[in-house]
């Protein structure tokens, strides 16, 4: 079996730390690098779910998308939930692992993930300095309508569902997508000619002002359901390392939902 800075090395190749933006927080949170590694579980979020579900699982590492701390902590200290996610983990031998930004900006990376399951056909980067994003081509047109349907079949189901900004019936053929919050990149989805973007957290005032723009579709899922799919393909990406060093891992993905909105209401009412 492999220790577990052999695993942490080959991830560190797929996903290369340096990659990472600035203010962000990757890499090992815990673990011993001379830890023997058997079963791996990977999940979008590091919240105690996750450290409960790889105890039960028998895990000895979890590799998450999002980081545990973003920002700097004086304790962990297990009052404090992320403290007490830390005293999981290290009290039961499991290593954690973050791969965040420099999975966004990989080569295949989250939005690679995500334009699979909705099977698009990509054709390049949103925006090539960075790698971030993707823009795809679908194999057929289809409506506004239809397209945010299939992205409502593909992606796993959240309270929020998915949301639609722009004529239901208009013709889509060209696609933007990123995983994850994607309102800061609508000056390169309109830049690159595309008829809809599907993306995360897109907040009133930049949705309002780019659907006067241009007749722009735009496709609001909830953050979790466009990143979970990374899972899916990081666990690929690991089981055929495996497989090529005979180490023979057990890789997983959490169905675990993470995502933090619980329930959704239609208002039945007029603003008064």
């Amino acid at each position: 079996m492999p220790r577990l800075s052999e695993v942490i090395a080959e991830l560190d190749a797929l996903w290369p730390p340096e990659r990472a933006e600035s203010w962000d927080a990757v890499g090992t949170v815990c673990g011993d690098p001379d830890a023997e590694v058997t079963r791996v579980l990977f999940a979008v979020d590091p919240v105690q779910e996750i450290a409960d579900e790889a105890v039960a699982l028998g895990a000895d590492l979890i590799v998450t998308h999002h980081p545990l701390y973003l920002r700097g902590t004086t304790t962990v200290a297990a009052g404090h939930f992320k403290g007490r996610v830390v005293h999981t983990l290290i009290k039961r031998d499991i290593a954690l692992h973050v791969a965040h930004t420099n999975a966004d900006t990989a080569d295949p990376g989250v939005s690679d993930a995500l334009a699979g399951a909705l099977d698009l056909r990509v054709t390049g980067p949103l925006v090539p300095e960075n790698n971030l994003g993707r823009i795809c081509e679908l194999d057929r047109p289809e409506t506004l309508a239809d397209f945010a349907a299939r992205a409502a079949e593909r992606l796993p189901a959240t309270a929020q569902g998915i949301r639609v900004a722009g004529d239901p019936a208009m013709t889509v053929r060209r696609v933007a997508v990123s995983g994850g919050s994607g309102d800061s990149l609508f000056d390169a989805v309109r830049a690159a000619g595309v008829d809809a973007f599907l993306t995360a957290d897109l907040r009133h005032h930049p949705v309002s002002e780019a659907t006067q723009h241009s007749p722009l579709g735009l496709v609001d899922a909830a953050h979790w359901a466009t990143e979970w799919p990374w899972c899916e393909q990081a666990a690929a990406q690991l089981d055929e390392i495996s497989d090529r060093h005979g180490w023979d891992l057990r890789v997983h993905v959490s169905k675990t939902v993470t995502d933090p909105w619980s329930s959704h209401h239609t208002s039945p009412g007029a603003p008064n």
